[in-house]
């Protein structure tokens, strides 16, 4: 039987669901401390022993930085400015094989758990130092702001409280990532990897279902000038163009996937060269797909709101929140 939102807009079936996501996360890390080795050894704890599968090391690639930041931030720009964005993708096609066959032989040959090993090597040790803690302090301010986007997208959609939201998320991140390793990482990873592509799908689909027509969805988006992929300006003022889509999508991807500790480590659980590069492979088209599917989420919202922006009359303060004006109302009807 449905139950009724309480007051502060989750009902009680909501609560279980968000409730049985936490639950699961956390029991993939006890899973992992109660088996296998159960992360006696460094070479299991921070490498998964070497002999993960190459699917579930491509989703984790991909889960690893495509958070509810990424989610909710495409679906508002391609919503604001167009699809110009969507042409990024194209340049982590040329990315890809620059980071498989340039970078990751390279940390396969040292056989270190940290990439930076190699600076200590080629530079010197205080460079590696350097470079690790402008890391440290990079990682710490993403944290913040990852787990702050999806506190804000439940406060805003349930009325959750942000802290409580941050805080259940951030305790059983640091959990099952605590007790589990890195095996506990990396299927945590593909769980919610899934569970990013069945919201956005949720979301995408429940959106479509209210375009009259695919002629009038083109019509719309035309019309606002959203539909732009090859716009070959020079000018550096401009937003958006093909050219600082591809060379900075280029240089944007190999910070994140040739040189990056949390995706080299990752690649490094592979124990065979040749199946990492190929799991870093497999990872560009499950993020191309989330990234079309969010940048689709946009354009649902241009089309919805085409004739009432939500910012012109004063609903949200800045456009970042549109998505989750629509968020609210494609999941007004709970259970």
């Amino acid at each position: 039987m449905a139950s009724s939102p309480d007051a502060d807009g989750f009902g009680t079936i909501d609560y279980l669901v968000f409730v049985a996501m936490l639950l699961v996360s956390a029991g993939i890390g006890v899973y992992y401390r109660l088996s296998g080795g159960r992360q006696r050894t460094v070479s299991e704890y921070l490498l998964a022993d070497r002999n993960m599968g190459i699917w579930p090391v491509a989703f984790s690639l991909m889960a690893s930085f495509m958070s509810a930041v990424t989610i909710l931030g495409v679906a508002s720009e391609n919503y604001s400015y167009g699809t110009q964005f969507f042409v990024i993708n194209i340049a982590y096609i040329v990315g890809t094989p620059i980071a498989a066959f340039v970078y990751l032989p390279v940390f396969f040959r040292i056989q270190s758990t940290s990439v930076y090993e190699y600076l200590d090597i080629r530079f010197g040790r205080a460079t590696r130092i350097l470079a690790s803690v402008v890391f440290q302090l990079q990682m710490l301010m993403y944290m913040g702001i990852v787990l702050y986007a999806p506190a804000l997208a439940l406060s805003a959609v349930t009325g959750l409280s942000k802290w409580a939201a941050v805080i259940s998320m951030g305790l059983v991140c640091t959990f099952y990532s605590t007790i589990g390793g890195m095996k506990a990482v990396l299927w945590t990873d593909v769980f919610q990897s899934l569970l990013m592509f069945a919201a956005v799908f949720a979301v995408l689909i429940k959106g479509l279902s209210d375009v009259s027509s695919i002629q009038d969805f083109v019509n719309v988006l035309s019309r606002g000038e959203r539909l732009e992929f090859f716009r070959l300006d020079l000018d550096p003022t401009v937003r958006h163009t093909f050219w600082s889509q591809i060379f900075g999508g280029v240089f944007s991807f190999l910070t994140l996937y040739g040189v990056n500790q949390a995706q080299v480590q990752r690649l490094l659980t592979i124990g065979d060269l040749k199946k990492s590069q190929l799991s870093l492979f497999i990872s560009w088209p499950i993020l191309a797909i989330l990234s079309f599917s969010t940048s689709m989420c946009g354009l649902v919202m241009y089309y919805k709101y085409a004739t009432c922006d939500p910012l012109e009359s004063r609903r949200i303060s800045s456009s970042d929140q549109v998505s989750l004006v629509f968020l609210s109302v494609v999941c007004s009807v709970r259970l």
